[in-house]
């Protein structure tokens, strides 16, 4: 994973953004911030089955993937499992019925 998390950022490319990221970067992703982290509509964090082969806590992405968007969404995902895929379709739905 690149550690310039902006490279490819722009709030004005879409109306509803995802950022995904994946524990295999590491415990420190979600603290190091960026506009995709801090202002992405919804951020997953992906491959949380890799978090015990990495060294990476889980409780401490969640803790500083909430200091670093406040309320905004965060789910937990193992994507080629299913986990997550439905709060992640939760998510989009509500966006969409708010806008």
């Amino acid at each position: 994973m690149a550690d310039n998390l902006a490279a490819n950022f722009s709030r004005e490319l879409a109306d509803y953004i995802i950022y995904v990221i994946d524990v295999a970067g590491g415990d420190k992703v979600p603290r190091k911030g960026g506009p995709g982290i801090t202002q992405a509509d919804l951020l997953v964090i992906n491959k949380i089955d890799l978090a015990p082969h990495v060294g990476a806590d889980l409780g401490v992405m969640d803790r500083d993937a909430k200091k670093m968007r406040g309320n905004g969404p965060t789910v937990f995902a193992q994507i080629n499992a299913g986990t997550g895929v439905e709060q992640i379709v939760e998510q989009i739905v509500q966006a969409f019925h708010e806008k």
